[in-house]
Parts: structure tokens; sequence; C-alpha cells
């Protein structure tokens, strides 16, 4: 009996027991294993649909369009003209004050009187003037006839009683009940006031006389502790002879004087005692006439509307070391005369209202007209916003108090404030700027999101700058010409470079390399060249060595005779880095590159961010690369090297192209690895969300964007929702590039798979 036989004699029947059993456990375990990596690819899957309707979840409310809606209509008792309302902080109480020296609260939604006074006016002294400070203050100024001034401050006190939140208003008049602005007794036709904790500054004008400008200021006695007011008055001649509007704002520094013919004159009222112009502009086109004037949130920007129905927004830009008055931007959502213009308490929106009884509703930095509606059928002539510009107050000619809700949650998002280039207040240009958040109120939100995303770009970019190369011909060689012995040591030595923590790696590269970058910046560029040209040098000198001496090192183990040579290199050319910066940069090339060349050089820069960001991408890109190459059939090389073809001809022309696509996909792979990095660009970047390619300057990324601000903004809001769609933007650009690589690679496979 043969061996077959005697093998055949052994192993049990097909149709045994034992057999049948084990298949069955076998075809058990092959199914098991089938369902749960079904199950595990399939969840994944879902978890990445999950993960991309979450964020659309959150990002959508930022585009949904605003709307107001009509809440009451009611009118006000006759007798009075209203001269301008007020709202508190939930628009649930009005402020109306009135031409007859009244001061009344009542419920927003239904009119209804909670409480009224009357303002001690002189015997025969009428209102002639009105103004109110800036919006938060609650402060309003009363000109009467006789050339005096009552100023008096409303405010709401809140409380809990029984746990009921009530609210209770409060109005208090100036410690000087009267001021007299023109003791000659001239009727006072405009006023203007500021008042702030320190100091209180009223402004008043009547025909034919200069303006009578009064500050009150707080001092303080170093010896008692005690307050007393300093009164300092001014009188002012301006070249109009007629003012409409007296503008004057919430730092008391600057007044603004206009008319309806659009002349305006800035002065500067720092000092009382040296008033000075500043400058004189026309804010409206020839033929038509300027109906509205007001600030913007925050003082700094002046809206005017015009005749024609255009709103325009101006603020003061730097031309040769001077302010100028500039028109910024304009909107044109209303045909008819714009009459009434108020802003937003603390963001840069606007309402305007025209003479169709119609009211519009803007925001500046966004560049955006959100919304016109009908709010009454005759010319709006008072409109105030609430202080969370939820609800407004609008009264017509007719004496219908109008009480509109507003639902407007994002108004500063759009695209161009998204994408575009925005001109921000006090900016002497439009730019791209992200900076989501200030010190005060006023600040105007920039949410721009293309430095974000240049910087995410450029991070990636000299980050594989870095690891292409040397990761590629780095695999290519290990794959294809080192000896098998140390092909096994290198690759998993390289691969287990991926487990470290780029945590780890962005500390030491913001810790560590950067200072030692900045101290050895001259010999690091030296290495560029010395290093190339020394290694290849050395492999000439070793060319020339004799025959027996060179087969001492096998070819395929020359590496580890580099790795010396490559220290020594790196070594000299640092060593050379002081010798060369004071031969050429008088000993400082940092100030040589500010001073110099004008090049602006931060510690934190792309250099340390490509060096220490190409060292975490250079594995995952070794690694595919080396097995894409290591897999390429052997019977494709040994055929061309049989036909004649040198190793290098084989290499270049059968193995590289037969593994191109498992290379291209090594790069895609490594490009998404670079470009949702965090830590490291989080830690050695700087963070700055600048738009310069400059080797010498840092960046922001979208990712480390969302990793420094999403624990501190506030949940739902425009700076929290904005974040989210720094996120969806990463995730649909990776998913686009990774998509549109992954049928770049298929058609390279089709292409190369008959070789």
């Amino acid at each position: 009996m043969n061996n077959s036989q005697q093998r055949s004699s052994i192993l049990p029947a097909d149709d045994e027991p034992v057999v049948v059993r084990r298949r069955a456990i076998r075809m058990f375990k092959d199914r098991l294993a089938r369902c749960l990596v079904t199950i595990g690819g399939g969840g994944a899957i879902v978890a990445i649909v999950l993960i991309f309707f979450y964020l659309l979840y959150e990002v959508v409310p930022l585009f949904k369009p605003p709307s107001m809606y009509k809440v009451a209509d009611y009118v006000v008792a006759p007798g009075a003209d209203t001269l301008g309302f007020s709202m508190d902080e939930r628009a649930e109480i009005g402020v109306r004050y009135t031409s007859a020296g009244q001061v009344i609260f009542f419920q927003a939604e239904s009119g209804a009187v909670i409480d009224q006074q009357s303002l001690p006016l002189p015997s025969g002294a009428t209102v002639t003037a009105f103004a109110k400070g800036e919006p938060s203050s609650g402060v309003a100024l009363f000109g009467l006839s006789n050339g005096h001034a009552m100023l008096v401050k409303h405010r709401f006190v809140i409380t809990y009683p029984n746990d009921i939140r009530t609210v209770k208003p409060q109005l208090t008049r100036f410690e000087e009940p009267l001021l007299a602005l023109y003791p000659d007794g001239r009727p006072l036709q405009r006023v203007a006031v500021q008042s702030n904790a320190d100091r209180t500054t009223i402004i008043g004008w009547s025909a034919g006389a200069p303006l009578s400008i009064v500050r009150f200021e707080k001092e303080e006695s170093f010896l008692d502790d005690e307050a007393t007011l300093e009164r300092s008055e001014a009188q002012l001649t301006i070249a109009l002879s007629e003012v409409d509007y007296l503008l004057l704002d919430k730092e008391q520094r600057q007044l603004y004087v206009a008319n309806e013919q659009g002349g305006l004159f800035q002065y500067d009222l720092t000092d009382l005692q040296q008033i000075s112009q500043v400058q004189q502009v026309r804010m409206v086109k020839p033929g038509e006439r300027m109906t509205a004037l007001t600030f913007l949130s925050g003082d700094i920007s002046l809206l005017a509307g015009s005749s024609s129905g255009r709103l325009d927004q101006w603020f003061s830009v730097n031309h040769n070391g001077r302010p100028a008055l500039t028109l910024i931007r304009s909107f044109k959502g209303q045909q008819n005369a714009i009459d009434v213009v108020t802003a937003e308490f603390a963001r840069k929106g606007v309402l305007a209202a025209d003479v169709s009884g119609r009211v519009g509703l803007y925001h500046t930095t966004a560049q955006r007209t959100l919304l016109v509606d009908q709010v009454s059928q005759q010319p709006i002539t008072e409109l105030a916003v609430a202080p969370r510009a939820d609800a407004f107050l609008a009264q017509d000619r007719s004496g219908i108090i109008h009480f509109w809700r507003i639902e407007n949650e994002h108004p500063e998002i759009s695209w161009t404030s998204l994408w575009g280039k925005v001109w921000y207040e006090s900016y002497p240009e439009p730019a791209y700027i992200w900076q989501s958040s200030a010190a005060d109120n006023d600040f105007e939100p920039k949410f721009s999101l293309t430095p974000l995303g240049f910087g995410t770009l450029k991070a990636a970019f000299y980050a594989m700058l870095v690891a292409l190369p040397i990761a590629i011909l780095g695999a290519i060689y290990t794959a294809y010409f080192m000896a098998p012995g140390l092909r096994r040591l290198v690759k998993p030595t390289i691969e287990i470079m991926e487990a470290l923590p780029t945590v780890i790696l962005g500390f030491l590269a913001g810790l560590w390399l950067a200072p030692a970058l900045e101290g050895y910046l001259p010999g690091f560029f030296a290495a560029l060249l010395i290093i190339p040209l020394g290694t290849v040098l050395f492999a000439w000198l070793w060319s020339l060595l004799p025959k027996w001496l060179r087969q001492w090192l096998p070819d395929g183990w020359l590496p580890l005779l580099l790795i010396p040579v490559l220290l020594f290199l790196t070594w000299f050319s640092l060593m050379l880095s002081q010798p060369i910066e004071q031969w050429l940069f008088g000993g400082d090339m940092v100030s040589w590159l500010s001073n110099d060349l004008g090049v602006s050089f931060d510690q934190r820069n792309s250099i340390v961010v490509g060096l220490a960001m190409g060292f975490a991408v250079i594995p995952t890109i070794f690694s595919i690369t080396e097995d894409a190459v290591f897999s390429v059939p052997k019977h494709l090389t040994q055929g061309s090297l049989a036909l004649g073809a040198t190793l290098w001809q084989t290499m270049t022309r059968v193995v590289i192209l037969t593994a191109s696509p498992g290379i291209f996909s090594a790069v895609m792979i490594g490009f998404g690895r670079a470009v949702g990095e965090t830590m490291i660009v989080l830690m050695a970047t700087g963070n700055t969300p600048v738009m310069d390619f400059s080797l010498f300057q840092g960046m922001r990324t979208l990712a480390a964007n969302v990793a420094v601000e999403v624990p501190e903004a506030e949940v739902a809001s425009s700076h929290f929702r904005v974040l989210f769609l720094a996120g969806l933007v990463l995730f649909l650009f990776t998913f686009i590039f990774n998509t549109a690589a992954e049928i770049v690679r298929h058609r390279l496979r089709k292409k190369y798979s008959s070789l």
C-alpha cells in the first residue's frame, strides 16, 4: 500500500458525522464573521451619515430666513405728540416720551398704561426738542422753549416676590432739574446727550446761535473719597445755518452736526477748551436729501437715510494718517424716502422705516437686506427696537402704535461674511478676518472661514512637502532595493512611529523645535543645500573605493552606512549657522527678515508645522506605499529583467506604474490626515488666522479652530453654529477629495492592470 492509500484510509469520509459537524461549525464561523464585518462596515457608514446629519442639524438654523409679525395695534391717548420710545429687555414694558413733558410706561402688547409721570416744566415753557442717549443708558433729554433742558433717566427694577418675576419701571431726574444752555431764553431746536458713570455731556442748538455745550464730570477727593460734579461749558460756532441732526458718540468725544442737504461736520470734543473740526463731508448725492441720521451700535459708524430710499453706512478710515468719513456700503431695499432709522443695541442690525409705512431690517456686516414688510399704511414717525432685537414699536402719523415681534437669530451670517472680503469697522480696507469675540459688547463679529480654510490647506501643503519625498522614495527603496533582513527591521519601526500621540509631537514642536529652529535658522536653510550635496558626494566617493572594499557591505545594507553621514551633515549645517548669520545677516537673521525684507517672523511658523506634521504623516504614506510596491507580482519584475531592463528601468517603467493606485491612495490618505490634524497645528502654529503663504508665518486651521473655540462658545449662538459649519466644511472637503481620489485610483488600477 502506497502513502496516498495509507492517508486516504486514515482520513474520515466526507459524509461522516465528525466531518459534517466540523464543516457546519466552519460555515457558521464564516457566516458569523461575514455578518460581523457587514455590521461593522454598515455601522461605520451609519455613524458617518449620522455625524453628517448632526452637523447639518446644527448648521441649518444659520440660514433660516428672518421674519416679523404683528402682535398688536393700539391708539395713543390724544393730546401730546410722541417724541420717542424705549423698551425693557424682554419687550414687555414700553416707555413713551411726549411733547407735553410726560414719561408714560405701558404694556407693550396691549398699550395699557402702567405709570405716567409729568416733568415739572417751568411756567410757560414747552418742549421744543428731544434726544435719547446711548440706548442701554436709559437717558433722555427734553429741550425747552426757554433755553433750558431737563435730563431724565428710566430703568426697570426686576424683583422676584414669591418667585414671581416682577418688573417695576422707575424714572429719575438729574440733580440739577433745569440746565441752562441759553440763559437769554432762546428756544432749543436741537439737542444731544450722552451720560455714563463718570461724565455727562449735553449739547443744544438754537437758530442763529452757536452750539452750547455743557459737561459734568465726576471728581473724587483724595482726602474724604467724596465725589463732586465739576461743570464746564463751551460755545461752538458752526458753518451750518440750519441744523437737522446732532449726534454725540457715547465716549462723548466726537460730535456730528448735519443738515438735510447732506452737509456734515465732525468735531473733537475731547477737550472743551480746544474744540477742533475734524472733517467736513457731503453724505448724499446731488438732488437728494438726508432724511435720517443715527449711530450704528458702538457709535463708530453713521447710518444715513436718503430721500431716494437708500440707507448708507459711513465710518472713518485713515487716509495718509488722517481720518476720513468713507461710504462703506449702501442698502437699497426700500424705494421711498426713509424717515426713521434705529439701530439694534448690541448687534450691527438696523431697522429703517420709509414714508410708505414699510419697515426694513438690515445687517451691515453681512451686507444683507434681511426683510422689508408693510407695517402701516401711514408714514412711520417713531421707531424703537427692543434690547434683544426681538421686537419693535412703531408709531405712524395717525397716532397708531404698532407692536411687532422679530425672529432673526443669526443676521450676521451670509455668503459674503463667511467667504468674501468684508470692510469691518475701523479697518483700512476690506479683509478676510476671523475674530469671534472681544472684551466689549460693541464688538463686530468676524466669521470669515476663508483664512481658516486657507490655513488648513497651507498646513497640509507644507506637511506634504516634507512627507511625500521622504515617505514615497523611502518606501520604494525599502520594498524594492533593501535587503530582506533590513526591511524586516525598518518597516515595523516606521509603522510604530504612527502610534506616537500627536499631542506629544505638537508639544515637542511648540516648545523645543520652534525655539531651536529660530536659533539655528541659517543652519536650517544651509542644511537644505548641504545634505543633498553631501549625500551625492559621499555616494561618488564610495563608488571610487576598491571593489573588494565596497563588497564588504552588500547593496541592500547601504542605508546603514548612510545614517552616520546624514547625522554628520546635519550637525555640520547647524554648526555653520552662527558664522553664516554673522557673515550674511549681521548676526540676526530674524531682524534682517523683518527690517530689510519686510517679512514678519513668527516663532511658531509654517516650517515648524511642516516638519512636525510631516513627521506624523510619513508613517501612513510610507506603509501604504511600501505595501503597494512590495505587492507588485514578481513575474513582472523578473520578466522585465529577463528582457534586458536594468533595476532602475524596471522600477520606473513597471513597478511604479503597477503600484501607482496604491501610491496614489497613500498620498490621498496622508493628505486627509494632514487636513484633519488638530493637536500639532494647535500647539505649533501660533493659531493666527492670517492669509499669508509665507514660510515664516503661522496659521489657524479649521480643525484647530473648532478645538479651541467650541468650549468657549455659547450654545446655539451664531459663533457656536459657525464652528459646526467649519466642521461640516472640513467633513465635506474630506469626503469630496477622497471620493475624487478613489475615482482616480480605480482608473489607474484599470489602466495598469494589464501589465
